[in-house]
């Protein structure tokens, strides 16, 4: 997660820069794959920053969070029970806080669709090329890609056998991450890449002085830390002139402290820290926020004893959670195999297997404050998430590589999920009054949701070349997304079930069925007005599959599944469902090199219309998580990309620039009962940009001298979507540098870096803190109104050493 070697300050949103013979500008073009065919970023008709493999080599970024100040139009959120994070473009994104949800930008890792956010948090390393495919990408990539494509390629094996390894420590969170590679042929057909990382930060998390926190020992903590491993082995197979195949296998190791992370509490219009304010005013537990939702200090308070005490049986925080001390560990396996095989001189049958088993667990309180008395821990709204995932995927295609006007693909993808998303929680905390007389636990209940998916969908392309500068190409996918849910409950407190307003246990719901299918044609011209000026227009469509909530509560409007009339039954799985996802507009750009190709402008105007956007928002009054189709959200603006390769020996500046006017264009009521009909959608500034510049200098023939910086500016924006007057985040500025000395080929390289130099924290999400107290409480008490607040890390510095051979 938490990179130590995000060194890519200079040129990292950028195109590749030209060199200064011919035989160097070939061979820094970048290529993308942003039509499931290799093209170079300068003639592909899509807008798309690529990151390319020399840059990412020489620059080791390894976490997603990097690239956002790289890429102005990108946001991603790391952390949460729900899906585990989000990634959002223009505006656009699906929410964090539930596991339900497919994400509006697919996660696109080695040519496999991942549809769980799960690998947000994982990181990444080794990697060839990154590419951020802005607006909707259905035809090429399929379900998840209403909004864009951030796609993830990881390095192959080399041709000749090499060897790299690095290690860094820094200095603010006291972390290390030591990693490397071997690479290289083991006979003239295979070739092989082994690749490792493992990271650990003690103070990932620093908390608040005072905070009621332990280690399991009982000594006190002041910070929370994390650990995490990514191994991967890729075999690379060119048995003859028309066959390959590539084989990866990864496994991904992640263990912290606990779910929240970095998550702040805003004291909200009143002023001040809220208590937890529990069955009716009958337990008040005083707040140990402080009110400085700015400082980077978290105030994460360890479990009640009362409420943590007996976890129910087969739920995951058994027994581990029965100390009240917050925990997350995620295991993730992905493997993927990619062939291609020749047909012919013109025809190419390319086939894509994925394979991904994720089982994750985040236990910790999500009332986030509460002590008793200074270094009494009360915490509550306790639960132990644990998502569970495996998901096979396959797609085949043909396409054509003729001499004339005319080539085609034409292909198909098949996807199989299974999700169980079970908890033990505590949304009443009954636990105060007593253990449950009859087994123990002290939790409320204990859920469990299964659900499984089946999506088919076939695609065709055709592309013409109408004259050597003019060029039309377009197709359609259709899709059919299959879901059934179905939700059982193993146990619910005596207390709570013997009254009218829960279930008991033992509750199971049956199946909950959910089916939608889908056209998306796209239609794009491209015209080459010089050889270094293309033009081109596009219009596109997205679909993201509708589906079944998983956040319902064990309450009494469950017992409807059981009701012997169908309409009753009908009804209430009806609302726990939502509708699909669709994006319709268009973009038309410009891609241009001037100056022999040592000046690149890249510029695109937008407009996108998505229907029934998914939304999911948080009722602190009921404790409940609301799904929504929030009705229309239109989304237009510019995205402008630069580089320039100055005259000056090793010297290069780069940069970025995106307007996005993201506003709900429709009426929207939502738990607020608030309309947010022309409201600006939350995470989209207006303005947001980078400036960046790398400069290598010789120092001899054995010596050269990097200086590395990035500038990043955003523009105040909404963080929530609840209603009018949700909190805003001021604009800021962030700015990355680093100095390094090392070999001119890459053999040895000692690093000084600085991330986020001037510590600006930044909040990515907000919404309301549960367990306030409401209005005419009887108790004296304000109605609260304390936010959760999601953020950024703070300022990171380290030295890094790495090593080639």
């Amino acid at each position: 997660m938490g990179s130590a070697a995000s060194l890519a300050f200079g040129g990292l949103a950028s195109p590749a820069m030209a060199q200064d013979s011919d035989e160097e500008a070939e061979s820094n073009v970048i290529t993308v794959i942003a039509r499931k065919q290799t093209e170079t970023l300068q003639e592909v008709p899509v807008t798309v920053t690529a990151i390319g493999g020399d840059t990412l080599e020489k620059f080791q970024v390894n976490e997603i969070a990097d690239v956002t100040s790289r890429v102005p139009a990108l946001n991603v959120q790391v952390g949460g029970s729900g899906s585990g994070g989000q990634i959002s473009l223009r505006g656009v994104g699906s929410s964090n806080i539930s596991a339900s949800f497919d994400s509006a930008v697919a996660f696109d890792f080695d040519g496999v669709q991942v549809s769980t956010m799960r690998m947000v948090q994982a990181g990444f390393f080794d990697v060839e090329q990154i590419d951020v495919l802005k607006g909707p990408q259905s035809l090429f990539f399929g379900k998840s890609a209403s909004a864009g494509v951030f796609a993830v390629r990881s390095a192959n094996p080399t041709r000749s056998w090499e060897m790299a390894a690095k290690a860094s420590y820094e200095f603010e969170e006291k972390g290390y991450t030591i990693g490397g590679y071997i690479s290289g042929p083991i006979s003239d057909t295979l070739g092989i890449r082994v690749a490792a990382q493992y990271q650990d930060i003690e103070d990932y998390v620093k908390l608040a002085p005072g905070t009621p926190a332990f280690n399991p020992d009982g000594s006190v903590r002041d910070s929370r830390g994390l650990q995490n491993f990514v191994g991967r082995t890729t075999l690379q197979w060119d048995p003859s002139d028309n066959f390959s195949a590539n084989l990866k296998l990864n496994y991904i190791k992640n263990e912290n402290d606990g779910g929240i992370a970095h998550s702040d509490i805003n004291c909200g219009a009143n002023g001040v820290a809220d208590p937890i304010f529990l069955l009716g005013g009958g337990v008040i537990i005083p707040s140990n926020a402080d009110c400085n939702d700015s400082d980077g200090l978290y105030h994460h308070a360890d479990g009640a004893t009362a409420l943590t005490s007996q976890v129910p049986e087969g739920s995951a925080g058994n027994p581990r959670f029965e100390n009240g001390i917050p925990f997350g560990e995620t295991e993730i396996f992905f493997g993927r195999l990619k062939w291609d095989l020749d047909l012919s001189d013109s025809l190419t049958l390319s086939s894509v297997s994925g394979y991904l088993s994720l089982d994750a667990v985040d236990t910790d309180c999500y009332g986030y404050v509460g002590q008793f008395a200074p270094g009494v821990a009360g915490g509550v709204g306790c639960s132990d998430p644990r998502n569970t995932t495996e998901q096979f995927t396959q797609e085949v295609r043909i396409s054509s590589d003729f001499d004339g006007m005319f080539n085609f693909m034409v292909g198909a993808f098949y996807e199989t999920r299974d999700i169980d998303f079970n908890t033990s929680q505590q949304g009443v905390n009954i636990s105060f009054l007593s253990p449950d007389p009859i087994t123990g636990n002290t939790y409320d209940w204990y859920k469990k949701q299964n659900t499984k998916t089946e999506a088919l969908s076939f695609f065709a392309s055709a592309t013409l070349d109408l004259t050597d500068q003019l060029q039309v190409s377009g197709g359609v996918r259709w899709t059919d997304e299959n879901k059934t849910s179905r939700i059982s409950v193993p146990y619910v407190h005596t207390f709570l079930s013997s009254g009218p307003a829960f279930i008991p246990s033992g509750f199971f719901s049956g199946p909950i069925d959910f089916s939608d299918d889908n056209f998306s044609p796209e239609l794009s011209i491209r015209y080459q007005a010089t050889p270094d000026v293309n033009i081109y227009a596009a219009f596109k469509t997205g679909f993201k599959s509708g589906g079944i909530d998983n956040s319902a509560l064990p309450s009494s409007s469950l017992l409807g599944f059981n009701d012997p009339d169908p309409a009753v039954r009908t009804a209430v799985a009806d609302a726990l469902k939502f509708k699909s996802e669709t994006g319709l507009g268009g973009e038309v750009g410009v891609k241009a090199q001037f100056a022999d190709r040592t000046i690149t402008l890249n510029t695109s105007v937008f407009y996108y219309v998505f229907d029934d956007l998914q939304v999911q928002n948080f009722d602190a009054t009921t404790v409940q998580f609301q799904t929504f189709n929030a009705s229309q959200l239109t989304s237009q603006g510019l995205d402008v990309e630069w580089a320039w390769r100055t005259p000056v020996e090793g010297l290069n500046f780069s940069g970025a620039l995106a307007y996005t006017d993201a506003k709900f264009t429709a009426p929207f009521v939502t738990t607020s009962g608030e309309d947010l009909d022309g409201r600006t959608a939350a995470r989209a500034p207006k303005f947001a940009a980078n400036a960046a510049f790398d400069w290598s200098i010789p120092m001899g023939d054995a010596i050269e001298l990097g200086l590395n910086g990035n500038v990043q500016y955003s523009g105040s924006y909404f963080t929530n979507e609840d209603s009018l007057t949700d909190l805003r985040q001021d604009s800021y500025v962030s700015i990355d540098g680093s100095i390094s000395v090392g070999d001119p080929d890459g053999k040895w390289k000692l690093s000084l870096v600085g991330v986020n130099l001037t510590d600006e924290i930044w909040i990515n999400t907000s919404g309301g803190r549960p367990f306030l107290a409401p209005a005419g409480n009887g108790f004296g008490l304000p109605a609260g109104d304390d936010l959760v607040v999601t953020q950024n890390r703070g300022r990171q510095v380290f030295v890094e050493a790495s090593f080639k051979f």
